[in-house]
């Protein structure tokens, strides 16, 4: 349930007494006698709304309204005066106030005031708390609580509020690029806009400019005899996240040049200029400075994107987050794979942190799943993770890299091993493929009808 708190600033000690006690049922109320009070408290505990004299001693309530709006401009100010004076209310409304009342002040006439005002606030709590709630849900990557890592996440926080400004993530392969333009999105004003997502090194050059920007009925030989709308167009008034931006053509370089530089585009084959309002979010693993120096990447089109940089580090950088994330993946597998396991082994645990993880968070992911697959409990062993025990005295450990865990002796569940090695390479495929069964197939070297029967006797979405 959302609740609403509300500052009453008045120095008459029975008004502010006598509105407390009408509203206290429904909201938080707090009561001061001085805006400069109220403003101290504010520092601590922002309220949602405030009911704020004009007649102030000390400061007065224009002035007060004023340094409100300067330190918290998502407060609603409702003003109280003694007597409608128009030039001071026209004042007060210039400034940022939400509503005024008039002395003596009639409580059904606030208290409907006060219901309008929160309307505005409500919906912006409730965005709140769906944002928070999609944020703890899907971004396992961001678990932990290295100071690196935090960082990242403020800054993300804070730049994620211009819905316009294009970001360039940076980061190697498994760090989380991906999670890390969904955390901008999901925290963008944009919020209930599209977030639409395409791996631009898993489109031909010769498909990706369409793919892109759409086209027009007969464009080219194939093409949809409707026409079709592009990415661009379906990501209108969202996100649209351009992964592996690196692998982009010149041809398409230059169409996403114009199109960050005005907002305008053409469809392939056609001669309307299209305006659309989408945020570009790209990311990359490649040093696209040296391609640009080689001729490989558009200089002009560089700088476009990097308005804003957000650099991923590597799981090697946040070893106090190496745990967290493992305990959390192993948790999730454990439920999705009907296992009972307590948790990661002490010879387990200290084996993950000394582990170079080449892969990032993704590798981290693949081996906790596999140890939670083969692994019988209570707890998840090394033999499980398929590491050596240290020989000879050493303490280092080595991960087969071949992408197997050594064979237990107690054996595995080979059904539930291939069964989970299909699905998760047809969610891959399907992801890459934009959702298009026939691309995913050929990725995965089968054909359409076999990819499909595949997907429904997995029950894949």
């Amino acid at each position: 349930m959302i609740s609403y708190s509300i500052y009453i600033v008045d120095d008459e000690e029975t008004i502010r007494e006598g509105i407390a006690m009408a509203l206290e049922p429904d909201y938080l109320v707090e009561g001061f006698a001085s805006a400069e009070t109220a403003i101290a408290a504010m520092g601590k505990n922002p309220p949602d709304l405030m009911l704020l004299d004009i007649g102030l001693p000390g400061m007065t309530g224009l002035e007060a309204l004023a340094k409100v709006k300067e330190l918290h401009p998502d407060v609603l100010v409702i003003m109280i005066t003694a007597y409608e004076d128009i030039e001071t209310v026209v004042s007060a409304m210039k400034l940022g106030a939400y509503d005024y009342v008039v002395k003596p002040i009639h409580m059904d006439g606030l208290e409907v005031t006060i219901t309008n005002a929160l309307k505005t606030i409500r919906l912006r709590k409730e965005v709140r708390l769906l944002q928070e709630k999609y944020l703890r849900e899907n971004l396992p990557c961001f678990i932990g609580e290295s100071n690196v890592i935090q960082d990242v996440m403020d800054f993300i926080g804070k730049v994620a509020k211009s819905p316009d400004t294009p970001i360039l993530i940076l980061g190697g392969t498994g760090t989380g690029k991906e999670l890390i333009a969904n955390a901008v999105h999901y925290r963008s004003p944009h919020f209930e806009g599209p977030l639409i997502t395409v791996n631009c090194g898993a489109i031909p050059h010769d498909l990706i400019e369409s793919e892109l920007f759409g086209y027009e009925k007969g464009a080219f030989s194939g093409a949809s005899a409707s026409g079709k709308k592009g990415l661009v167009e379906e990501a209108e008034n969202g996100t649209l996240f351009l992964d592996e931006v690196g692998d982009l053509g010149m041809a398409a370089q230059a169409k996403l040049l114009r199109f960050l530089e005005d907002g305008e585009f053409y469809r392939l084959g056609g001669t309307k200029k299209l305006r659309v309002q989408t945020r570009i979010v790209s990311a990359t693993n490649k040093d696209l400075e040296m391609m640009i120096q080689q001729g490989d990447f558009r200089r002009d089109l560089y700088y476009r994107l990097a308005v804003i940089k957000v650099e991923v580090p590597s799981l090697d950088k946040r070893p106090d987050d190496i745990l967290p994330i493992a305990r959390h993946f192993l948790a999730a597998f454990s439920q999705k794979h009907g296992k009972s396991l307590s948790g990661l082994s002490p010879e387990a645990e200290g084996a993950l942190n000394e582990l170079h993880w080449e892969g990032n968070v993704r590798e981290l992911r693949n081996v906790i799943e596999r140890a939670v697959l083969v692994g019988k409990g209570p707890e998840i062993t090394l033999t499980d993770l398929g590491i050596e025990a240290p020989r000879g005295g050493q303490t280092a450990h080595s991960l087969r890299r071949d992408g197997f865990c050594p064979l237990p002796a107690t054996g595995i569940d080979l059904p539930s091993v291939q069964e989970s090695l299909e699905r998760h390479y047809i969610e891959e495929a399907l992801k890459m493929a934009g959702g298009n069964e026939s691309k995913a197939a050929k990725l995965l070297n089968i054909n359409h009808h076999t990819f499909r029967y595949r997907k429904k006797k997995l029950q894949i979405a």
